[in-house]
């Protein structure tokens, strides 16, 4: 049987506690604290119990948390790009497309994903580089679809048509429907004193 894998050097349980308190995710902190607990001498055993997980998945924290530090143990896939390379996709959106290098006239994911194939040989999905660029803060804009054809003269006539009250006499429905609302309300009340009074 191999031996455990050993935690990194650079931490200790008292730092872990610390980042536990301090952090927001409850999965990090329960993870970070079996860390803890590991650090202090505990067995890995005791430490897939305080987490409520095997010992297997507690050699993966290690392993994560060895890799990459606290961030690690965060719950969800690891980015495929790193800071350069994010920096970098974040100029050439910036910048927009050239047509005759690039081929096309506006980024969509598929482009950009070929661009960054083409760039640094990192093969990345759509959805994947559409979660990417919105944690980047872009977002996705298109165009209101427009007829060729359309008449704002039409269009404008429209709007001053809707602008108008739908019903000539809306001032009066809207009193005769406030009126049944009131007198639905005061029948309960009387059905309600009636069963009052005969109890």
């Amino acid at each position: 049987m191999g031996s455990a894998i050993s935690l990194r050097s650079d931490f200790d349980g008292a730092k872990l506690r610390l980042l536990a308190r301090q952090t927001r995710n409850a999965d990090q902190a329960r993870r970070l604290l079996s860390l803890a607990s590991i650090y202090d001498g505990g067995s890995r055993g005791d430490a897939a119990r305080l987490g409520s997980v095997t010992v297997q998945i507690v050699r993966d924290w290690v392993v994560r948390f060895n890799d990459r530090g606290a961030d690690g143990l965060i719950n969800g896939k690891p980015s495929l790009l790193n800071d350069e390379q994010r920096a970098a996709l974040a100029r050439a959106i910036e910048r927009g497309p050239t047509p005759y290098l690039d081929g096309v006239v506006r980024w969509r994911l598929c482009d950009l994903a070929q661009w960054i194939w083409e760039e640094f040989r990192v093969s990345v999905s759509e959805e994947t580089l559409g979660r990417e660029v919105r944690a980047m803060g872009y977002r996705k804009l298109s165009a209101r679809p427009r007829h060729h054809a359309q008449d704002a003269e039409a269009v404008e006539a429209f709007k001053k048509r809707m602008a108008r009250p739908v019903c000539k006499c809306f001032d009066r429905c809207l009193n005769s429907l406030r009126q049944r609302i009131r007198s639905q309300g005061k029948s309960l009340a009387k059905m309600e004193l009636r069963a009052f009074r005969s109890s």
